[in-house]
């Protein structure tokens, strides 16, 4: 930033401007970012590519049932034997089901919305089919029931759950609401209060650190401040994009939306903070000494930034709806904050003045402590034996990458989504237990009517496939044939079973068929992101090298940083693998793990590179890179881990969510952000620094002055220039 703009940001009138802008902003904004979970899709149909062949078929799927329709399954048992009197009451409690609001008096199709026990041996009789309302051994029953709440319905399904407990009581016999209904009401229980937890939990942690970083009792309020009005005024904009744009917002971006904000927030004040008091020591003026911090840090925060907005952006070339949608959710709010750390955040600084940082008040003229501190220390030791450092750091995280080949991202079954056991995974297992399945979830196929017989027949071959329906009416030449799944709807044995019915059925002439159903989507959603870890992966590489191009003018030092980056990434996720497995007992990974782990740590890892070598480039200018490394480092070692330590735990905070997969990504981005800030940057990179000296500038003119340190050198206490 130039160093007039900046002063011009943080002038002794233009401050209180610029606070009166963000008071005004933030006030505006509070209304509609309360909002926004009202406009949170989190509909499993709405996060597929359109032209997943599940996505077809869901849409011609339309005549036969309401897109809002949720077959809910009420599970009873009895482990000793439901007796006749249990049978009666679960009949009587059935025609109570059906007088529940949100339960339409007929399905699409006609059939009745509630399918209890006797209505199941109906059906079995006229079809021919085995009844599936209660186990061969007498011990479970099941019940059916379909609810429609219109477009938002699945935000109403943990009221109709409760309902359904109060009707559905019978002594000795336990009760668990399973199916469709069951999972989204666990679901919406899971994601309850995200937002505020989150908020809560993030801002707890970064409010201890800041404690301990600034060894402030009031510093912290400022950063934390601006990032409360920037993810506030994020909220807001993302509010009306998802409701007037089309945008994709779920619980699962909203949730990563917060940590993220908040943590890269702090991250931007902890570098522009340190800055400012350094400058303070050299300037007698608050407003001059900002100045200067400004001009000196914004551009390394604005790589920072540009480059994580960018990489958030090359999401939106993902097939997965939801991940499309992520990307813009992300990539707005670090802009934003970005604006109010380098506009607002100064601002108030230079308000409060140097009293902010009581007791340890910056003095001007007083001396710089990072020049003696501990990670001047870490280089100079460094300094000697910068080969021996570098080789023996990349072959330990080479050695860590290897537990990569124990991580299996081949997706979560339904009770492997969770941290904890909801009813509707003991629902299911009550009913796989028994030799049930869930019949409201399932394998959905739309073919030409001529051709439903024939495609009945085909699916009746396919193992992992139970009772099988065809004899649905047809609706403009289309019919409708349903098999049962004999697994668990999100596991990989019935994503194999979808892959044989589609084979099956694709080898009827004529019949145009088209596989969908809960776990078709669930298949397409695996298929859709494998493809977006091959497609996007290689894109936000290439992006970011560009970025490191601009902004360090060298070639050799960006494919150094990216190749520091991507062995921290595989170090993390290699141990992770190992974490999960044998610490946390979690087998396998959601397919999209890889990808939104990589997207974080490059995009937010290589922040701390960037800091750390926008500051060698500068020194190196009056110092030569090998002591201009040294410098840097002693300068921003202390700030860098303490924004890496920020970032870690703000993600650790996602487990407090009963949810696998933001467990399981909250564990890798903080694992490998440690990585980077406590190892990657501060050892790897500086000890090839070291030992490479002006070669990393390459092709620029800084590659032509290649001092070397002498001993004498690398042992004198570390001073700043400017």
């Amino acid at each position: 930033m130039n160093r007039q703009i900046a002063g011009v940001l943080t002038g002794r009138v233009t401050k209180w401007g610029v606070l009166v802008v963000w008071l005004v902003i933030a006030g505006g904004s509070a209304m509609f970012a309360s909002k926004l979970a009202d406009v949170q899709n989190n509909e499993m149909a709405s996060w597929l590519p359109a032209n997943a062949e599940s996505t077809r078929a869901f849409e011609k799927l339309a005549p036969f049932q309401d897109a809002d329709d949720i077959p809910t399954t009420v599970v009873y048992h009895r482990s000793s034997g439901l007796t006749d009197d249990d049978l009666a009451a679960i009949e009587e409690q059935a025609g109570e089901l059906a007088g529940l609001d949100g339960v339409p008096d007929t399905l699409t199709n006609g059939s009745p919305p509630v399918v209890s026990p006797a209505v199941a041996a109906q059906v079995a009789e006229a079809t021919g089919q085995p009844a599936t309302g209660v186990s061969a051994d007498g011990t479970v029953a099941q019940t059916v029931v379909t609810f429609n709440f219109g477009a938002e319905g699945w935000n109403e399904l943990p009221a109709a759950a409760d309902e359904i407990r109060d009707i559905a009581r019978i002594d000795g016999v336990d009760v668990h609401i399973a199916g469709a209904g069951g999972q989204a009401a666990d679901s919406a229980e899971a994601f309850g209060g995200i937002d505020s937890t989150l908020l809560g939990a993030t801002l707890l942690v970064v409010i201890v650190i800041l404690l301990f970083t600034y060894r402030s009792p009031l510093l912290w309020i400022l950063p934390i401040f601006t990032a409360l009005v920037g993810l506030f005024t994020t909220e807001a904009v993302v509010y009306f994009l998802a409701k007037d744009a089309g945008l994709t917002v779920n619980g699962q971006s909203q949730g990563i939306l917060t940590v993220l904000v908040i943590g890269a927030g702090t991250d931007y004040a902890l570098l522009l903070v340190a800055r400012y008091r350094e400058e303070l020591r050299r300037h007698a003026d608050r407003h001059e000494a900002m100045a200067f911090a400004l001009h000196r840090a914004a551009p390394a925060i604005l790589a920072s930034a540009a480059t994580v907005v960018i990489g958030m952006l090359c999401l939106t070339f993902a097939e997965m709806n939801s991940t499309a949608g992520l990307g813009p959710v992300n990539a707005v709010g670090i802009a934003i904050t970005f604006l109010a750390m380098v506009t607002l955040l100064p601002a108030l600084l230079v308000i409060c003045g140097r009293w902010i940082f009581w007791p340890r008040r910056p003095g001007f003229g007083s001396q710089e402590p990072t020049a003696a501190g501990l990670w001047a220390r870490v280089g100079r030791w460094i300094a000697p034996r910068a080969r021996m450092v570098w080789v023996g750091t990349t072959a330990a995280l080479l050695v860590a990458c290897l537990g990569i080949f124990q991580l299996d991202a081949t997706g979560l079954s339904s009770e492997e989504q969770y941290t904890k056991d909801f009813d509707s995974l003991v629902g299911q297992r009550v009913l796989a237990a028994a030799g049930m399945v869930d019949t409201s979830n399932p394998v959905m196929v739309v073919t030409d009517a001529e051709q439903a017989p024939a495609v009945a027949e085909a699916l009746r071959g396919v193992d992992g496939i139970g009772d099988v329906v065809g004899d649905v009416p047809p609706v403009d030449g289309v019919a409708l044939v349903t098999g049962a799944l004999t697994t668990d709807v999100a596991a990989q044995a019935s994503f194999d079973t979808v892959q044989r019915v589609r084979d099956a059925v694709g080898e009827v002439d004529g019949a145009g068929a088209l596989v969908g159903g809960t776990s078709a989507m669930f298949y397409d959603i695996e298929q859709a992101s494998q493809r977006d870890n091959t497609v996007i992966i290689p894109m936000v590489l290439v992006v970011v090298m560009l970025i490191l191009m601009l902004l360090l003018r060298a070639l050799v030092a960006p494919l150094l940083l990216m190749a520091t980056v991507v062995l921290s990434f595989g170090a993390a996720l290699g141990l992770s693998a190992l974490i999960f497995q044998y610490v946390f007992g979690f087998d396998h990974a959601d397919a999209s793990f890889p990808l939104f782990v990589f997207v974080f740590l490059v995009a937010l890892g290589i922040d701390y590179n960037i800091f750390l070598m926008t500051r060698v480039r500068e020194e190196t200018v009056n110092h030569g890179t090998r002591r201009g490394s040294l410098v840097a480092l002693a300068a921003t070692g202390g700030v860098i881990t303490s924004a890496g330590l920020v970032l870690a735990a703000t993600f650790t905070v996602l487990g407090t969510l009963p949810l696998v997969f933001l467990a399981q990504m909250g564990t890798a981005v903080a694992l490998g952000v440690l990585l980077d800030t406590m190892i990657v940057r501060s050892v790897l990179v500086t000890a090839l620094n070291l030992d490479l000296g002006a070669k990393i500038w390459w092709p620029s003119r800084l590659d032509a002055d290649d001092r070397h340190l002498t001993a004498a050198e690398a042992e004198q206490p570390l001073e700043t220039v400017h």
